[in-house]
């Protein structure tokens, strides 16, 4: 067949299948043009998902007639003044937006420069553009799209549900948003919750404010200021502490010189910094700006601006792990404020969880309401029956507890319930400990210090303890001899299918060395081969970690509880288990009143 050129508007429309793949994809164009032109407020309205109407105003500097002319022609843009594509400053650049939206679209432009006597007026009917014309409107621009995709059928049929649409434009907005909290943002529209996040002010504070506004409200007492800078590159934000985590990365906004960016090496440093704090199948919460010269990164790699390149990729990883594990670090003790939430929530259900309403025309009994305490008659007959063998042991209550006790964050330990539990008290609530989950995480953190700067004590056997496995396992174990003895465990071959240990680390000689190794071999089969050999052994440490720490069962002293509540309090990241399970809930004392009707 003969070769022959193309359309020009066909041209154009194969073109905008690279920058508008969807409505969101418009919606983000039309922003970032806003947030370019210095809007301080931005309405965003949608129809059926952004098919049938997109609407974006705002009060920027708008464009003179010849500016809108040119604005709507291909190569043709005000984002590159100097024409160095290594210095781009701007959100904009890469996507040739408006005329991509033109192409595949009804396109209505009404803007106005500041001290023009009237505004401008250009239509692009799915590529025919018509003449410019005066027209009325305050300063600031409107962009109306209409029929998105319609002289597209194809692109048109893949398009998701309206309510689908919508949400897929929350989220863009949300992440803009995000980044300019000086700025007004309001979207509204059928198929979604519309919102308008007002301007937040400046610094630290208006940041948070507006973290918070999309994060929800929960996430400003959670938060953990980051601030770091490393060879012109500064990384600022807030990131959520391990135990406020979500079941997918939704709640991770990564920015690069104010630009919301999917990249696979920042998602790759957040999941390696908090690696040591949460299960694999868990993600933090947070909020991330890094800011460098314009050269030091392309951001013109991806049609829709969504992916970077960095100059040096090591040095911004580093920087990132880094600066969240420092973070994380001095944190210590902290666990998220939503625990004890959840704690009382469970508590008002009581143990016979819901009860249905009373009829209107029923007698009123205490019994039936949803927030009355779970105890019943049968219940307190069986408690009186138990006195003999009680759940709480009450030592620690014997001696009032000390002043300086009282004050420190974890309080002072008052009982222990069903030998697992430490309950503390503190000047205005109670703590709730799970003793083996904390102990545990303590002896990880104990584990790991010593190995960074000594290296592991270790403990002869008096008699090495010979462990028979499969041959896989004896492999595996032996192929990492030399790190496994670095972490203070070691073990050589004892023929087919068995391992010889000779010395175990000194914290854990008390432990079934046997056990230990079988459990280590587990680990690496888990770990070892599908991740970083240090991910590995610090899976191993945290796997002899739990053998050394208090079991559940186990009573302790009122010294010995107080002692570990000091230490939780000083041990980085005690806040959470080995696993990322909470080692502690709070109980404020005016929400436990609250469940008593004391409030």
């Amino acid at each position: 067949m003969p070769v022959r050129r193309l359309d020009p508007v066909l041209i154009d429309r194969i073109a905008a299948g690279e920058v508008v793949e969807r409505p969101a994809s418009a919606v983000k164009e039309l922003v970032e043009n806003a947030l370019d032109a210095g809007a301080k407020r931005i309405e965003i309205a949608l129809q059926e998902g952004g098919r049938r109407l997109i609407r974006v105003v705002d009060d920027g500097e708008g464009m003179t007639p010849d500016d809108l002319a040119l604005a709507v022609d291909r190569h043709a843009t005000s984002k590159l003044p100097d024409g160095d594509l290594s210095n781009i400053a701007t959100l904009g650049f890469r996507g040739e937006a408006l005329p991509s939206i033109g192409s595949v679209a009804r396109l209505d432009i009404t803007t106005r420069r500041a001290g023009a006597d009237h505004a401008s007026h250009l239509r692009v009917d799915f590529g025919l553009k018509q003449e410019v014309s005066p027209a009325s409107g305050p300063q600031g621009t409107r962009v109306e799209i209409g029929d998105l995709f319609l002289a597209t059928p194809a692109r048109l049929k893949f398009l998701k549900t309206d309510r689908a649409e919508a949400q897929a434009v929350a989220d863009v907005v949300k992440r803009l948003a995000m980044a300019h909290p000086r700025v007004r943002f309001a979207l509204s529209g059928d198929n979604l919750s519309g919102f308008d996040h007002v301007d937040c002010g400046a610094g630290d504070e208006g940041r948070l404010a507006r973290i918070s506004q999309i994060l929800g409200a929960d996430f400003t007492p959670n938060a953990l200021a980051v601030n770091a800078e490393r060879e012109g590159f500064r990384l600022t934000g807030f990131a959520g502490l391990p135990t406020f985590h979500r079941a997918n990365a939704q709640a991770q906004y990564l920015y690069v010189n104010g630009r919301p960016v999917r990249d696979k090496v920042l998602n790759g440093a957040v999941r390696a910094a908090y690696m040591d704090y949460l299960p694999s199948d868990r993600h933090p919460a947070l909020a991330l700006f890094l800011a460098c010269d314009p050269r030091f990164v392309d951001v013109n790699v991806h049609p829709a601006k969504a992916e970077v390149r960095f100059r040096d990729p090591g040095l911004v990883r580093g920087l990132i792990i880094g600066a969240l594990r420092q973070t994380l670090a001095g944190a210590l003790h902290r666990a998220s404020t939503t625990g004890g939430a959840r704690t009382l929530e469970t508590l008002a259900r009581g143990p016979q969880g819901w009860r249905p309403p009373v009829p209107q025309n029923a007698q009123w009994d205490w019994r039936n309401s949803p927030s009355s305490p779970g105890f019943t008659e049968s219940a307190q007959a069986s408690f009186a029956s138990d006195v003999a063998t009680p759940m709480a042991d009450v030592r620690a209550h014997d001696a009032a507890p000390m002043t300086e006790a009282l004050d420190a964050p974890l309080g002072a330990a008052r009982t222990q319930v069903h030998d697992t539990y430490i309950v503390a008290q503190t000047r205005d609530g109670i703590v709730i400990v799970d003793q083996h989950a904390a102990h545990e995480r303590l002896v990880y953190e104990k584990l790991k210090r010593q190995r960074e700067e000594t290296g592991i004590a270790r403990q002869l056997l008096l008699i090495p303890a010979i462990v028979e496995m499969d041959e896989g396992d004896v492999e595996r174990l032996l192929s990492h001899a030399g790190e496994l003895e670095a972490s203070g465990l070691a073990i050589e071959s004892f023929g087919p299918g068995a391992v010889a240990v000779r010395e175990v680390p000194a914290i854990l000689a008390k432990a079934d060395p046997i056990r230990l190794v079988r459990d280590v071999a587990d680990t690496l089969a888990e770990h070892g081969s599908a991740t970083s050999l240090a991910k590995g052994l610090d899976h191993v440490l945290a796997t002899m970690a739990c053998h050394h720490s208090v079991r559940a069962g186990r009573r302790l002293t009122g010294d010995e509880m107080n002692a570990l509540l000091r230490e939780m309090e000083a041990t980085p990241g005690s806040g959470q288990c080995n696993h990322g399970r909470p080692t502690y809930v709070e109980l404020k004392l005016a929400d436990v009143e609250k469940l008593f009707g004391r409030r």
